[in-house]
Formats: C-alpha cells, structure tokens, sequence
C-alpha cells in the first residue's frame, strides 16, 4: 500500500535528523504556525529548531522507491511533503509532520483508512527503534476523525536514551496528515500535544486532548 510505504518515508527522514544532524534555518522560523496547503496549520515554541532536510529528503525518498515492489508505491513516496522537521534539547527530541496530497495521490482516502496509514509508521519505526508497551486510542478534533499511537522505545544507534513515540494522523479534505513525535521527556511530549493545529479553517485546538486514549480503534 503506497500510504505505509509514504509514512515509511517520514521515519527514515527522521531517523536522519538524529544520525546525521543537518542544518537548520533560524530560530525566527520558529514560533509561528507551519501552514501546508492540502489545509492544515501547525504551531511550536520559538526554542525549536526547524530543520532543513531538503538535501537529504531526496536521497531517501529514492532509497525507499528502490525497495518498493510496484509503481504505485513509488507514486506514492513522489507524493509525500514533509511540511515540518524540528527538534529541541539534548538528548535531541524531534517532531515531524508529513502529508499526501490527494490531487497528486490521484484518489482519496476515507477515515477507515487512517489505522492503515497510521499504523505503516509503527512498521517502519522497528527498523530504527525497539518499542515497548504501544497504545492506541482515536478521538475527534472539530469535525476530523484523528488516530493516535504511543509507545516507548530506545532508538537502537543510541539506546542510552529511552523517548516516548508518539503518531497523530487525520484525513483532511485534500489530503492525509500524519504528526510524530520523539520527546526524551514529559515535558517535550507535552508540548507536542499541546501544540495548536487548525484542520480545513477550522479553529485552532490542541493537537492531542486528555482523552485522547479513552477510545480503542475497532
């Protein structure tokens, strides 16, 4: 399916962030709401860096095309925008947020799709990551269904460190979007959650609520 094959992408691009350390823009790029247009805004802390993969997104995207087994999931992975990388603190925690636009994906996807797409960034987190103890819960955020994962786990270049791995997906109106987080502390995965997003126009709310877990995927 070219959905996990495109969220395989955000993992490998993320694991990048921490092995390699690429540059990063400014700190004046931070603070504001990261804003894509398949209609959705993003807001961080003006303490995190952004960080620029545009010159080691390309290299990856081609990594995994080559591993994949039809030209739908090599469409698949042309299609995937990684509208944010950031990252705070040492041990470094990092966010991404990846989105599939559906005008290029060439079809759209349903609500029933997102354990799916969310769940292909569990499969491809194994590769870098042990994982323990994953949770999953679904809630809504104004009128968008949202799938959530948490689990805890080491990455396994640098297993002195234990995060807490967090995905957040929603099916917007013009695309899939998928927010993840690997915070070193509580106080980071707070302020993962806590961050404000606005979905298709509508107002600004905090990614994840408290009861985000009270309700089980069926």
């Amino acid at each position: 399916m070219k959905t996990r094959i495109a969220v395989l992408v955000l993992v490998l691009s993320t694991a990048a962030a921490f092995a390699r350390g690429p540059a990063s823009v400014p700190n004046s790029a931070a603070g504001k709401a990261h804003t894509s247009d398949i209609g959705f805004s993003y807001d961080l802390p003006t303490d995190w860096e952004v960080v620029d993969t545009t010159p080691t997104l390309p290299a990856v995207q081609q990594k995994v095309k080559n591993e994949a087994t039809s030209e739908e999931e090599k469409h698949g992975v042309d299609c995937l925008q990684l509208a944010l990388t950031a990252r705070h603190g040492d041990p470094a925690s990092v966010v991404v947020v990846v989105a599939l636009p559906f005008a290029c994906l060439g079809e759209e996807m349903t609500d029933k799709d997102l354990p799916a797409f969310g769940g292909g960034a569990s499969d491809g987190l194994k590769k870098n990551f042990d994982l323990v103890d994953p949770v999953r819960g679904t809630y809504s955020l104004g009128n968008h269904s949202v799938w959530i994962e948490r689990a805890r786990g080491n990455l396994k270049s640098r297993p002195g460190t234990q995060y807490t791995v967090e995905t957040v997906c929603s099916v917007l109106k013009r695309g899939t979007v998928c927010w993840m987080a690997m915070a070193a502390d509580n106080a980071t995965l707070q302020t993962f959650e806590q961050g404000a997003v606005a979905l298709d126009g509508e107002a600004p709310v905090a990614l994840v609520p408290e009861t985000a877990f009270d309700k089980k995927p069926s």
